[in-house]
């Protein structure tokens, strides 16, 4: 208790924290971040909140009857335990599994997201632990970018190198002339960072290349996903229809001979079959601007002298994360590395093409790389995985063969769930669906600091300490500042860091001394910051001891990066400098993915109809559609309860931004209530307008904790305005089974029923033994594995 006040790193920026009696009354941005995040705010007040979980607590279905499907999940009360009555339950449970059903039974669910700090970091302590007792089932790629994952390496090799190389921001300040940014240049983004982010230079930056005389497009639905300061001409096509503009734009270099001869002869493959495509051989219709203009809702003219301006001046393509959250969004990036082979850029210093230029804040500012030292994960003994957001086909479709890749993988019969760190009942798509799944295994056990929708959702929930009640340490993926994390508050009595939990369960199924290696979590913490520090050395980059570095608060390291631009040895010389694709060059079109022979991934950049758009029959009926964007006040859903999140609520909802003329067809005004609903779900919202969307569109963020009106109950209401109630569960491709968030359409009410209360921030019924509703533990469960 008390006055303290230290240094925090999180993903969304480094701070100075002062807590009075284990809450947080003040947060300021450290002295070499100028512009810091105010999503730092949210902390304030957050660590006492009446949604935060003081004792580990039981479903009291599943203490009744035992381990098995259940469709209780979301709607039962709880019953709290003490810690050791926990840790044997769960204990019991997967030595039950494991010696039943085998370790594949287990899925180790997170992502990532939960800390910033080295150690602490919530992925890499359930894996460890969970290979330690035997291993997994685990998830491959990310939600963020899950299909550029994967086709990224068919069309240019090594795709780290790619993402190391492509031109930075300093770069375009100097040498570009035009950027024209497909999905925009969201500023929203630019605050967040895996791993930590000193210093927030990314918007400075953006706004030095328009200084310097840069000229900005914005290609999307939103003219507010560029900032005013850039001076964007803006574009405004459908959603869902990049892919139509820029092969039109291709097809206007083609045939007015505009396009970069040697850069496509001599440092891609498969040039002539798309060149083919783009006529019109292979299927009949040529990708015209006129053809374009019919599908994505512009100018025909827009598109010819766009494409003409790409080729006439040292360009730059940029494309956003949101464009490959799509049904087929492969294509997305495989037709603008396509149009930027052809623009005559490529290989140019502030030229070609990039990804994510606003989609992160490490993104092209400096060398993307993180010298930190990881926890390490221990033999991975189990082989089973699943694409990141197929989880729910993977619990609803046990035994079942999907495609991915190339290869045809077989869903695993899931027992146990197993999830620290990241919130399913967030990121997840078609939440209805989820729900449904998540009914299906016979446990679920969440490791969470505070009430939000995963807990609520779960079988047994151990508390957990917050990143501000314990110590560890932070360094970025692509971010110079190696920051100290201070332990500023003491977490409730009882409630214990996840380190200390999978140590405690370690212990009692035999895998101890394998998991914790005899290291105290802060020993731990030393350990891996004198790992940083030999890597460090390896560079040449000199750290201080470990005690002076605490006391210092904050290193900057040396982000050196000499490398020539992406593509630029390619051009010089093709033969010299080949990539690591199987011929060497940028695959326009890939031997490889055509061999696959999916019907929803041909092997070049094509144009597929999606789904759900504004061009299918279903907009007759739902003729909105929906992007659920990244907030601006809130990293996901990550302290949702916080203050800065809640402001940007209205009555404690989320808003929805329409068209004035979308509002105005509907009798709708600023400030209403509505409901907004599809086939697949419906929540409430309050509208906000803006002339800066396209008419036909609506916006809504994402990471309002899911708070339905009859709990448990598949359809109910969702209170809050979460738009994954609303969202299409389905993958971009059989590629890489991505999510497609974006392709949503979605149709908006008034709502003129009594307001139900949001209660997304309270907790569940608590109840404490003995009690006459908390009956004894199952007999199945009484056996203590100690």
């Amino acid at each position: 208790m008390g006055r303290r006040s230290g240094r925090t790193a999180s993903h969304w920026g480094s701070y100075l924290v002062r807590t009075e009696g284990d809450e947080v009354v003040e947060v300021r941005g450290t002295g070499q971040d100028a512009d810091p995040s105010p999503i730092g705010r949210n902390y304030v007040g957050a660590l006492r909140h009446p949604a935060r979980i003081r004792r580990p607590a039981v479903r009291l279905g599943w203490l009744r009857d035992g381990p098995g499907p259940s469709g209780d999940r979301g709607a039962d009360p709880y019953v709290e335990i003490s810690h050791d009555e926990a840790l044997d339950l769960v204990a019991g449970e997967l030595d039950r599994v494991r010696g039943r059903h085998g370790n594949e039974a287990i899925f180790g669910g997170s992502y990532g997201w939960g800390s910033a700090g080295r150690f602490h970091h919530a992925q890499s302590q359930v894996h460890r632990f969970l290979n330690a007792i035997g291993g997994y089932t685990r998830s491959v790629n990310t939600y963020s970018h899950a299909a550029e994952e994967v086709v990224l390496p068919h069309i240019v090799g090594n795709r780290e190198w790619f993402l190391r190389s492509v031109t930075r921001w300093p770069e375009v300040a100097e040498h570009t002339r035009l950027v024209v940014a497909f999905g925009g240049l969201p500023r929203r983004s630019v605050q967040v960072n895996p791993g930590g982010v000193g210093a927030h230079l990314n918007a400075r930056w953006q706004d030095a290349c328009a200084e310097a005389g840069v000229e900005f497009v914005v290609v999307g639905p939103s003219r507010d996903d560029s900032a005013a300061a850039l001076r964007a001409s803006w574009l405004p096509l459908r959603p869902h229809t990049d892919v139509a503009m820029m092969l039109a734009m291709a097809h206007t270099l083609l045939e007015e001979g505009r396009y970069d001869r040697y850069f496509v002869q001599h440092c891609c493959v498969g040039f002539e079959h798309f060149a083919r495509y783009l006529r019109g051989d292979i299927d009949g219709i040529a990708k015209t601007p006129r053809w374009a203009a019919r599908i994505c809702d512009v100018a025909e003219a827009a598109i010819v002298e766009l494409a003409r301006r790409l080729a006439a001046t040292r360009s730059l393509i940029t494309l956003t994360w949101s464009l490959q959250r799509q049904h087929h969004g492969e294509m997305t990036y495989w037709a603008g590395i396509a149009l930027a082979a052809m623009a005559g850029s490529m290989g140019r210093p502030g030229g070609g093409i990039g990804t994510g230029f606003s989609s992160m804040h490490n993104a092209h500012v400096h060398d993307r790389f993180s010298a930190a030292a990881a926890l390490p994960q221990l033999e991975r003994a189990v082989p089973t995985f699943i694409p990141v957001s197929r989880i729910s086909d993977m619990l609803l479709n046990p035994g079942q063969s999907f495609d991915y890749n190339g290869a045809t993988q077989r869903y695993p019969d899931i027992k146990l769930v197993y999830w620290v760190g990241g919130n399913p009942f967030h990121h997840h798509q078609d939440l209805n669906r989820l729900l449904t799944a998540w009914q299906r295994p016979d446990t679920v056990v969440v490791h969470e600091p505070f009430w939000n929708s995963m807990a609520k959702h779960a079988d047994i929930v151990f508390p957990v300490a917050t990143s501000l009640e314990r110590e560890d340490f932070a360094l970025g993926v692509g971010d110079p500042w190696l920051t100290a994390m201070d332990q500023v508050a003491t977490a409730p009595e009882g409630v214990v860091t996840d380190y200390e939990i999978f140590s405690a369960l370690a212990r009692r199924l035999g895998a101890g001394d394998r998991f914790t290696e005899g290291r105290t979590a802060n020993q731990w913490v030393r350990e891996l910051y004198e790992r940083t520090v030999e890597t460090c050395a390896a560079m040449d980059i000199a750290l201080p001891d470990y005690d002076t570095f605490r006391t210092i608060g904050g290193v900057e390291i040396p982000m050196r990066w000499a490398g020539p631009v992406a593509f630029a040895t390619l051009r010089q010389d093709p033969s010299a400098h080949p990539l690591t694709t199987p011929s060497g060059k940028i695959e326009l079109f890939s031997d490889t993915v055509a061999g696959f022979g999916y019907d929803d991934c041909p092997g070049y950049p094509c144009w597929l109809e999606p789904a759900e758009w504004l061009g299918s029959p279903l907009a007759a009926r739902y003729p909105l559609h929906l992007l659920s964007v990244q907030p601006d006040t809130r990293l996901h859903s990550q302290f949702d309860h916080g203050p800065l999140s809640r402001e940007g609520k209205a009555g404690e909802r989320e808003q929805i931004r329409l068209n004035p003329k979308d509002a105005a067809d509907r009798g709708l005004g600023e400030g209403d209530l509505v409901r907004v609903f599809n086939q697949r779900g419906a929540c409430l919202a309050v509208v906000t307008l803006s002339e800066g969307l396209r008419v036909g569109v609506a916006q809504l963020p994402t990471g309002a904790w899911y708070d339905p009106a009859c709990p448990g109950e598949v359809g109910s209401l969702d209170k809050h305005g979460n738009p994954n109630v609303l969202t299409l569960d389905i993958g971009t491709s059989k590629l890489a089974q991505g999510p497609v968030a974006h392709t949503c359409l979605v149709e908006v009410e008034l709502f003129t029923g009594a307001p139900p209360p949001v209660t997304a921030h309270e907790p569940p019924i608590l109840l404490s033994p003995p009690s006459p509703a908390a009956p004894a533990v199952h007999p199945a469960l009484r056996r203590s594995t100690r």
